[in-house]
């Protein structure tokens, strides 16, 4: 999509709070680097944090990153980087630091500012930024989790529009970044195919797998705040949901987009305690910074309704968890069987109808299930695949292009107000009052109560990261 509604002056200058965190050694930082490879980071970039750092010190820190994310392999473009970057150290409650900030910035009339801090902080900041005639002609990028309940998502979004306009607040979720998530989008609205059997009447169900093999590991005391359905559930599962359930955006454009996924969200059944399994893998009370007796779940399935023309009745299933069987993120569209057994093998006894499925990660794919006849007299046959598979090398990565399109004014891959809102509507019965979580084994695909969810629709699909068709023989193209 385009960005064609309400274009932003191109952004001058990057502001990172939180330039000593995690988020900035992990993502952010690998991110401004391949953007000096490819040429698209020109603006200055001046980070802020409340540890004292030198030149020196900050360049081998940024160096660090790098290695630790695979090698530095171009010299130059390390070195751009490390000429961009600038440093403000203070604390955030002080309007001395916010003065440093605005001479480093040095007249830049557009400044991006992100927001890579603890959710408790972005208050002071925005206000901050306000108070200090920063937030004049810039935009900020507020990190996830954007709130923890609708009533806090709904002061979040107060605070942040009574400084910026909507249109220069940008909530990012970089999972919206991904080239996979980007291809749904694209695969179902330039497809003729795909929209006559898009709804109700063809689909019989939808599965969304996100799963992880590790633990908390270091995070266990942002995981005892948030859990599963907070930190994933929420955003990165609803999001991909919105994509396939939305209707045909009206305009290209992603204001079009922004207003036909939120419709998705306000349009779902709020979930109620038996619709959603909590699980907590066996050890995760050992984990530093985790209570003994934490009731936190690290994983958590739950069955959705998109009480809409189009999905009336069709249920959706989204899951996610640490400390599962495979590293692997898969989406299962299941198509109805044909009306009418016509062959003795058209209804399978075993498996599954035809369906489309698309993997997310660790590689970019679709595939599309359809039974062939055998050779010989015998109408029988077998259910193969037909498996796209798209792999480039090259692409951006997820923080690249979203920290690309915020710097360019492009809000088509951030979420909207109402998308937020609504969502935290429809889990707003079961944040606080849900069934206590029960333990499952590491290795395993979770809690075995989970199974009930989806015991009318052929159990859970469980994705491979190495097989072309985990549900039955393959023919690839």
């Amino acid at each position: 999509m385009t960005p064609t509604d309400h274009a932003l002056p191109v952004g001058d200058a990057l502001v990172l709070f939180g330039m000593t965190g995690d988020l900035a050694n992990k993502k952010i930082f690998p991110a401004l680097y391949a953007m000096c490879k490819r040429g698209t980071l020109k603006v200055p970039v001046v980070g802020v944090a409340s540890s004292r750092l030198t030149k020196a010190a900050l360049r081998t820190r940024i160096s660090r990153s790098l290695r630790a994310q695979g090698k530095i392999d171009d010299k130059p473009a390390f070195e751009r980087l490390v000429s961009l970057v600038q440093y403000v150290s203070g604390d955030y409650n002080s309007p001395d630091t916010f003065d440093r900030l605005k001479a480093a910035l040095d007249g830049a009339a557009h400044p991006v500012h992100y927001l890579a801090i603890p959710p408790s902080l972005f208050a002071t900041v925005i206000q901050g930024l306000d108070a200090s005639g920063l937030a004049q002609g810039g935009r900020v990028i507020v990190e996830k989790p954007f709130g923890r309940d609708l009533a806090s998502a709904r002061e979040l979004n107060r605070l942040a529009m009574s400084v910026f306009p909507e249109n220069a607040i940008f909530r990012i979720d970089h999972f919206l970044g991904k080239e996979a998530i980007m291809n749904i989008l694209y695969f179902r609205f330039a497809n003729s195919f795909t929209e006559p059997i898009w709804n109700r009447d063809h689909i019989q169900s939808v599965q969304i797998t996100l799963s992880e093999t590790f633990g908390v590991e270091d995070r266990g005391g942002f995981y005892e705040s948030a859990g599963c359905l907070r930190d994933v559930i929420q955003n990165h599962l609803f999001q991909i949901m919105a994509l396939l359930a939305m209707e045909p955006p009206a305009y290209q454009g992603y204001a079009a987009v922004h207003t036909e996924k939120a419709k998705v969200f306000q349009a779902l059944r709020p979930v109620q305690p038996d619709d959603l399994v909590r699980g907590q893998y066996k050890g995760y009370r050992r984990e530093p910074h985790v209570d003994k007796r934490s009731d936190v779940e690290t994983y958590c399935a739950v069955r959705l309704f998109i009480d809409s023309w189009r999905w009336a009745g069709v249920p959706w299933f989204l899951r996610s968890g640490k400390c599962l069987a495979e590293d692997v993120a898969e989406v299962l569209v299941q198509l109805k069987p044909p009306p009418q057994a016509l062959f003795d093998d058209s209804h399978p006894r075993e498996g599954r109808a035809n369906y489309l499925r698309f993997r997310i990660a660790p590689r970019s794919a679709v595939a599309l299930a359809a039974r062939v006849k055998r050779s010989g007299k015998q109408f029988v046959g077998d259910q193969r695949e037909l498996f796209l598979l798209d792999v480039d090398p090259l692409e951006e990565a997820p923080y690249e292009r979203l920290l690309a399109d915020a710097l360019a004014g492009d809000r088509a891959l951030f979420t909207s107000e109402k998308a937020i809102e609504a969502s935290w509507a429809a889990l707003a019965p079961v944040l606080e009052h849900h069934h206590k979580v029960v333990p499952y084994a590491p290795g395993s695909w979770g809690p075995r109560q989970a199974d009930a969810l989806v015991a009318d629709y052929g159990g859970w699909h469980n994705p491979s990261p190495t097989k072309h068709a985990p549900i039955g023989p393959t023919d690839t193209l």
